[in-house]
């Protein structure tokens, strides 16, 4: 039997790209995201590689146990791709509302989906979790405030995880992608594409098939190899000076 993956996310992006990714490398695949129509047509595409679509808001905590911890004694992959940004104000002026929903679902949701199937792999004595962190949470910039935070929390998560799961034999990698064109701009800006689409004008920024790439390299190294960290960042990124209030 194939190795089983449950991909959160999957409707869209990085998600959807690593379904693709996985289906061609031979895993089966469990699809978890909120857009039930997106889910039926990459299941329509992907066909039996998909073992079962699941529509489900990972925030809700109660949901995820009753649908997700069914697969705890069956999936060898989880990758916790669900998450998002919202607003791009300055902490004093940003909607508390905004906060709320990105703590919810980069922070809360994420440790949900990961403790309904994370016993069944140390049962098992082997397993993976790949997080989709960002470099956002090592690298701060104006109006990252609670998306970076949350992205630091995934980073120190998955690094306490490993901790927690030393001797057996479950491995944790959290991937930190940088500058990225997926639909991650239209959900910051609220569904404002010119100013989504601006943003990359001129840029050559990652793709979500490097993503998944990325993560399919990760799943299919030797069960002995580990990655903690994997920061990705395009050519076109690097870094800039701390700024300097001048008089």
């Amino acid at each position: 039997m194939n190795n089983i993956a449950l991909i959160t996310g999957a409707s869209s992006g990085f998600g959807e790209a690593t379904a693709r990714k996985l289906a061609a490398s031979n895993w089966q695949l469990v699809l978890v995201a909120r857009r039930t129509d997106r889910l039926e047509a990459l299941k329509a595409e992907l066909g039996e590689s998909v073992i079962e679509c699941i529509s489900l808001d990972v925030t809700d905590r109660e949901k995820v146990k009753k649908r997700i911890e069914p697969w705890n004694s069956k999936v060898d992959l989880l990758v916790n791709n669900a998450g998002l940004a919202v607003g791009l104000d300055p902490a004093w002026n940003a909607d508390l509302d905004d906060w709320d929903i990105m703590v919810d679902t980069n922070i809360k949701g994420l440790t949900y989906v990961t403790r309904a199937l994370l016993s069944g792999m140390v049962e098992r004595g082997r397993g993976h979790v790949i997080n989709l962190g960002s470099i956002a949470g090592s690298y701060n910039y104006p109006g990252g405030n609670t998306y970076g935070a949350t992205k630091a929390f995934v980073e120190r998560f998955s690094l306490n995880l490993r901790a927690d799961l030393h001797g057996t034999g479950v491995r944790v990698t959290n991937i930190e992608p940088g500058f990225a064109e997926t639909e991650f701009s239209n959900v910051r800006f609220k569904g404002d594409g010119e100013k989504a689409d601006l943003l990359y004008k001129g840029t050559q920024p990652l793709q979500p098939d490097d993503i998944a790439e990325s993560i399919l390299w990760c799943a299919n190294l030797p069960e002995h190899v580990n990655i903690n960290r994997l920061e990705i960042m395009p050519v076109g990124q690097s870094f800039g000076p701390l700024p300097i209030v001048r008089d």
